[in-house]
């Protein structure tokens, strides 16, 4: 399957299962293994919300999100980003079922939470900038490629519910 098709069927929300190369499978897995979900998750939402400010509204529970230091030291904000990374384990380990695994997901942030889904890919594009610093010389462009793939297929399968 062309690359540009993968892209073309997750924007349109097609139901097409995903076609996953044994080098992208095997990536993605090696990445969860090589990074620390504890300092990844809040680095990742932390960047978010600092450089996407208006995503702020939706933690508005989560006490001083006055300015990046706030956010950084944030407990709740820490918390969430490694509740993230575990719900993204979920998915490294259904590839075939990424978008049933996150059901009930979709239906949270659409129906109860009322998050817009172009938040998701901000975060997935913050993700992928703190796995790259902690990856260093080993987040080649082919290792991004299939983690941006993956990341797409996450971020699709989190906004099924608003199709």
């Amino acid at each position: 399957m062309p690359e540009n098709s993968v892209s073309a069927d997750l924007q349109t929300g097609s139901d097409k299962m995903v076609e996953w190369t044994d080098f992208e499978r095997d990536t993605i897995k090696d990445i969860f293994s090589m990074i620390e979900y504890d300092v990844v998750g809040p680095a990742a939402l932390t960047r978010c919300l600092v450089v996407y400010p208006w995503t702020q509204r939706y933690f508005g529970g989560f006490g001083n999100l006055y300015n990046a230091a706030a956010i950084k030291g944030n407990p709740m904000v820490s918390k969430h980003g490694t509740t993230i990374m575990h719900g993204l384990d979920r998915a490294v380990k259904n590839l075939d079922d990424i978008e049933n695994t996150y059901t009930e997901l979709s239906v949270l942030h659409s129906e109860k939470l009322h998050v817009d889904p172009d938040n998701f890919k901000l975060l997935a594009d913050c993700l992928t900038i703190v796995v790259a610093a902690q990856l260093g010389k080993k987040f080649t462009g082919e290792v991004q490629a299939a983690f941006q793939k993956f990341l797409a297929v996450v971020v699709s399968s989190l906004g099924r519910q608003y199709h």
